[in-house]
């Protein structure tokens, strides 16, 4: 069936899609070493323009407990240090003209298992998106059902849906586990 297929595709785009997001959401939690994905989504005013603070300097991580911003122009110091306290990401810029520092505390017991909850958070959010695809697939397929599509069809077709759901609220789990493994060691 043709049009099963296709919904199908559109459901496996859709569950792939969520997990991107939820990874990109997961590079931002920090297990307590530096690393240039925590300053994304910090925007400066750069010529009028909002600006990521990487795609205006370079941003480097000379140490698993340092975050070195260097900007391509000494003039904006003052922005990005503004800008990373403003984003209030629980670090606190350090400026000495040339560069901002950014050092990383080490993480104690209670913030792992406070960072521990937050990702579970994010992995039960794409839990919900990926079932609201399958709902939203099964609909689709029970509509075909009622254009003619064969019973059986329509039930091997919400059958495929489901081993895609499970598919990928597995994946979704094997996130959770080396996420929740790279937060906990020390």
């Amino acid at each position: 069936m043709e049009e099963i297929d296709m919904i199908l595709e559109m459901a496996e785009e859709s569950m792939e899609k969520s997990l991107r997001y939820t990874a990109s959401e997961l590079k931002k939690i920090r297990a307590g070493r530096a690393n240039a994905n925590m300053i994304d989504g910090i925007t400066i005013d750069y010529y009028g323009v909002p600006t990521p603070v990487n795609q205006a300097s370079s941003v480097t991580t000379p140490d698993a407990r340092t975050i070195s911003i260097r900007p391509f122009e000494k003039k904006l110091l003052a922005d990005i240090e503004r800008a990373i306290i403003n984003a209030n990401i629980g670090l606190t810029p350090a400026n000495d003209g040339e560069f901002i520092r950014l050092n990383i505390p080490p993480m104690t017991e209670e913030r792992r298992i406070d960072l521990v909850k937050k990702v579970k958070s994010e992995i039960e959010v794409a839990k919900v998106n990926i079932r609201k695809v399958r709902q939203e697939s099964n609909e689709e397929i029970k509509k075909l059902k009622n254009d003619g599509v064969s019973e059986d069809a329509a039930k091997i077709g919400e059958e495929r849906v489901q081993k895609l759901t499970d598919k990928f609220i597995e994946k979704a789990d094997q996130m959770f586990g080396e996420k929740e493994k790279d937060i906990m060691s020390v």
